[in-house]
């Protein structure tokens, strides 16, 4: 299990607030077009209050990468109350968080009931 406090060894700006609630890491590249496509939808997350959202560039931060054994982006990990989603979430019999991570894109409505089944 992981703790949200872990990620500051990796230079994350992780707070306080952090600890509660609902987190979303969003690991991308500046060059990766699906990272580009689910960026606007965190942010808008986020700004519903809904979520904290971390970002980390993965070609500025392999250490982290390695640590969570990123292969692709993006790759999403979420945090509930500072620990590491340990349950898996699936949506429409699909299984797309497993050990608190997702790889690749999804659309809003997808990330909304991830959100709501963190």
């Amino acid at each position: 299990m992981t703790n949200i406090e872990e990620l500051k060894k990796f230079g994350l700006d992780v707070t306080d607030d952090m600890k509660q609630g609902k987190v979303i890491l969003d690991i991308y590249t500046t060059w990766c077009g699906p990272c580009r496509f689910v960026s606007p939808i965190l942010e808008k997350l986020k700004e519903e209050g809904l979520i904290e959202l971390l970002k980390e560039d993965l070609d500025q931060n392999r250490p982290l990468g390695d640590k969570f054994g990123i292969t692709a982006i993006p790759t999403l990990l979420f945090f509930k109350n500072g620990e590491l989603l340990n349950h898996p979430i699936e949506i429409q019999d699909q299984l797309l968080v497993r050990n608190g991570i997702m790889v690749g894109a999804a659309g809003e409505q997808v990330l909304r009931e991830i959100v709501n089944k963190m």
